[in-house]
């Protein structure tokens, strides 16, 4: 999985960074009325890869020693961090995931990405009971406003946080996506 474009710019020099009102190059898809909107969920990306082994997305930092089993899938130009996969069973979040299969249906798992939530993730921003799995590709289509814009897609970006929502990520038919967090805005 590469990592997801932010729709906008970010002003790296701004203190808290945050996005500014220049798409990101490649997303003008989004702009053009292309692919679906869906909610973001606020936890920690896992993949069930085809042969049935689970893996947990992983940044290693410039200039430190990957884990045992990195699986490297891209490295940011910007910031110099790679991101990629390491085995479920290392990461820190390999318990969390064990109770989430433990609670899940046999067969409820396809090959794919899913955001791992739950009590003990991020601080359960997502206000759940339980550790679980959703699956991305069946996340909910958001409705957006009809004409998007820097301004529409950041008042609904911050409407959907206050409904504890982490933001929106739109995804194209032909596998591209973009993303916008609440967060991801100036606070005024």
């Amino acid at each position: 999985m590469q990592k997801i474009p932010t729709l906008f710019a970010r002003d790296f020099d701004a203190r808290p960074a945050h996005v500014i009102p220049q798409p990101t190059p490649g997303c003008d898809w989004v702009f053009a009325g292309e692919g679906r909107a869906t909610r973001k969920y606020d936890g920690t990306c896992v993949m069930l890869d085809a042969s049935g082994a689970w893996w947990a997305r992983r940044e290693v930092k410039p200039g430190r020693t990957p884990p045992p089993g990195f699986v490297a899938v891209s490295t940011d130009d910007t910031t110099g961090k790679s991101v990629g996969w390491e085995p479920i069973a290392q990461s820190s979040f390999a318990k969390f995931h064990d109770e989430a299969l433990r609670t899940s249906a046999p067969g409820d798992h396809v090959p794919g990405t899913f955001e791992l939530i739950g009590p003990k993730i991020n601080g359960n921003p997502e206000r759940v009971d339980s550790h679980r799995l959703v699956e991305h590709a069946a996340a909910a289509d958001i409705g957006m406003p009809e004409e998007l814009s820097y301004e529409s897609i950041r008042e609904r970006a911050l409407a959907l946080a206050a409904e504890g929502y982490e933001g929106i990520v739109w995804h194209h038919p032909d596998g591209r996506m973009a993303k916008i967090k609440g967060k991801d805005f100036p606070q005024s």
